[in-house]
């Protein structure tokens, strides 16, 4: 699902899997965080300014939480997997995978080279602003993960792994309530600086006379 900020996030691992297997000899944490990120688009058509904002209202990636459509989203999921191992009469963390996959969702103009050089300016200006915004979710999306694999990783043992699963299911979703509060943050400074950013990068992208 694709929330409000334009960020579709699941970060429980709900693909954790409990193997508890005896240990005879010392092991440490193996811990791994695979990323994968693709891109989709959606086209939009339109051939004045006016057209471009309604294609974008009517065919951008809808949101939940707002129940509304935005220029751009980008959904992400986590999961993983992970093994608890006994041993000593204690349960610790075998190796950890947490995975996240990240689908960026762009609009793309079917009308872009038959237009004139203004419009094509303008259209340029915001898709790549929007792209750059995109990614920056993405990476927030990435760092979070990572966070999350580091702290998996420096969990202690516990007497036993019922004890030891509840505290990795209570760190992700204190991790998942960190990545999300980031994500609302930046989208919230984000659209403070949105028209004075879009005027900058306008005026460098105009023509030098």
């Amino acid at each position: 699902m694709i929330k409000a900020s334009g960020v579709s996030t699941s970060l429980t691992l709900a693909l954790l899997t409990l193997v508890t297997t005896p240990a005879f000899v010392a092991q440490q944490a193996n811990a791994q965080t695979i990323v994968h990120k693709s891109i989709r688009y959606f086209s939009i058509g339109g051939k004045t300014a006016a057209e471009l904002d309604r294609q974008l209202e009517t065919k951008g990636p809808h949101t939940q939480t707002t129940g509304s459509r935005h220029p751009g989203a980008t959904k992400i999921k986590f999961g993983g997997t992970m093994d608890y191992v006994q041993q000593g009469g204690r349960c610790k963390i075998g190796d950890i995978k947490v995975k996240v996959a990240i689908t960026l969702i762009l609009p793309k103009w079917t009308n872009r080279h038959r237009t004139n050089s203004e419009l094509a300016l303008i259209w340029d200006t915001l898709s790549s602003d929007i792209k750059r915004h995109e990614e920056r979710h993405a990476e927030i999306a990435t760092q979070h993960a990572r966070d999350l694999d580091r702290r998996l990783k420096a969990l202690p043992s516990a007497t036993n792994c019922q004890v030891l699963a509840q505290k990795v299911s209570a760190l992700t979703d204190q991790v998942t309530d960190e990545h999300d509060a980031d994500q609302l943050r930046f989208d919230r400074i984000e659209a403070i600086n949105f028209n004075a950013r879009i005027l900058r990068l306008l005026h460098n992208r105009m023509p030098k006379h």
